[in-house]
């Protein structure tokens, strides 16, 4: 029998002793009133004397999480949702019942309720002698090893209870997770938009150019989508006279795994009536500017090693100088498909020979040549309209689209436009979609034709934008992998488990 299981075995054996002595290992009676961080936020400057003056009684509630016996005296660590304070449990201050009970039945991982007042040990640690105290939920389970913890990151994501017992780091990259979307929340609703939520089953796949999943509707006796994005829902209310409106929400789509993409994520979009991509981008530095400060308390963020200055404005640039001045294609090769066929093969970059799109092509050498060296905040610019089948034509380059797309780190955070509303040109632009979709038994070709029809009753001039929440929560709490900031990550199963 491995140590794990001798302990386990052992703490089964306890439970039935509890039982047998009519204690109940899991009640729900008692109430915490105090939090182990303020209480030594509040008297961490008192000597041990004025605390003896004061005699303030606590209740409070945590797992335990180390237990130390010398002679008379038990000295044990509790860790509640604000942090770990010490305990103490002296043979003077309880019944001998209550000392034996804690000595022999309560062990590391246990969640108690304690009783008792603030002192001071010699050592100067805000310390609460326990008066009583409460066996609230048996723990049958030992927690990792403690100087060595939860080291294993695919365990730390499979059983992330385990994690954010055992790593304060964890529990305040979700705690930041939390304060992210709450400003962006608070952000725009202050700037008078409204918050909606839209359908996540769609009955047409549509928003954006990915690989949804699918499932069945019995009643309605049809398959439908996951949704890839809120976009044309969201444009929909835009036509119906709502003229700010953002949904904080997930997405779904079925393909890879990566430390930056989940099959499931979070996105912010959002969409504003009689705006263009320039003042979605002026939002955008504020937006950032202001979560730096929140956050931080400085335009001035570490992330990996790098520092990134979120003070506005960014840097600009533009998609096809991007290809020629970072990714160091030559200028006179953009055009010549062949030639850019061979600079591609010569780095090592695939191109689809199948579509034969150079928008898509530049696309592809841009994520690979181009995107990992923008470490600094960068709108890039004017994208090919081939591949921004939503956006607006620009009215000075109709090759182009009014959109842009945020870079920081080396990653794309964020990508907005001026939105398209001539009905007549997005339906072209949905008929060349069509043309290069791969072919998929469980997903058909389909345009939105209802979407068409809302266009034609007329959609304001507007902008939208889409923020990879998920991406924001890494840069701004240093976290190189999307799965660090993602309480549930998917991952394969694993049969030992």
């Amino acid at each position: 029998m491995s140590e794990e299981s001798q302990v386990i075995k052992v703490r089964y054996e306890k439970l039935e002793k509890l039982i047998s002595q009519g204690i109940n290992p899991y009640p729900n009676d008692f109430k915490p009133k105090d939090k182990a961080k303020y209480i030594k936020e509040k008297y961490a400057e008192l000597t041990p004397e004025e605390l003896e003056k004061r005699n303030i009684e606590f209740v409070l509630a945590g797992r335990v999480m180390s237990k130390r016996e010398m002679g008379k005296l038990i000295f044990s660590h509790i860790l509640d949702e604000t942090g770990k304070i010490q305990i103490l449990l002296a043979k003077s201050e309880l019944s001998s019942e209550q000392f034996d009970f804690f000595k022999k039945m309560i062990d590391i991982g246990d969640i108690i309720g304690v009783t008792g007042r603030v002192i001071k040990t010699k050592t100067g640690e805000v310390t609460i002698l326990v008066k009583n105290f409460k066996l609230l939920t048996k723990s049958l389970r030992p927690l990792p090893e403690k100087f060595h913890g939860l080291k294993d990151v695919e365990l730390r994501y499979r059983m992330r209870y385990l994690d954010l017992i055992m790593n304060e780091r964890t529990r305040e990259i979700f705690r930041t997770r939390t304060r992210i979307i709450q400003y962006i929340r608070d952000y725009l609703i202050s700037e008078g938009f409204l918050e909606v939520e839209t359908p996540m089953m769609h009955p047409i796949v549509g928003g954006a150019a990915a690989k949804p999943f699918v499932t069945y509707h019995h009643a309605l006796d049809m398959n439908l989508y996951l949704r890839i994005a809120p976009e044309l829902y969201l444009k929909r209310l835009i036509v119906g006279g709502f003229e700010k409106v953002f949904e904080l929400n997930r997405n779904f789509r079925n393909e890879g795994v990566s430390s930056r993409h989940n099959p499931e994520f979070t996105m912010l979009e959002f969409y504003e009536a009689y705006a263009t991509y320039e003042d979605l981008m002026k939002r955008t530095e504020e937006l950032f500017y202001g979560l730096a400060i929140d956050l931080k308390g400085s335009p001035q963020v570490e992330y990996q090693g790098e520092i990134i200055d979120f003070t506005p404005p960014f840097k600009r640039v533009k998609f096809l100088e991007a290809l020629v001045e970072i990714g160091g294609i030559p200028r006179e090769i953009l055009r010549e498909k062949e030639k850019l066929l061979n600079f591609a093969e010569e780095k090592g970059i695939e191109l689809n020979v199948k579509d034969p799109r150079i928008g898509k092509w530049w696309t592809k050498l841009f994520e690979e040549l181009v995107e990992p060296k923008l470490i600094q905040p960068t709108f890039v610019l004017e994208y090919p309209i081939e591949v921004s089948p939503l956006a607006r034509r620009s009215d000075k380059n109709p090759e182009v689209a009014e959109r842009f797309e945020l870079y920081i780190a080396g990653k794309e955070v964020a990508n907005a436009f001026s939105e398209l509303n001539d009905p007549q040109d997005q339906k072209r632009r949905f008929e060349e979609q069509l043309k290069f979709r791969e072919v998929d038994e469980e997903i058909p070709p389909e345009i939105d034709y209802d979407f068409i029809r809302a266009l034609e009753y007329g959609m304001p001039p507007c902008a939208g934008e889409g923020i990879g929440i998920d991406r924001v929560v890494m840069i701004f709490t240093d976290s190189p992998s999307i799965r660090e900031v993602i309480l549930f990550p998917h991952l394969r199963r694993r049969e030992d488990l």
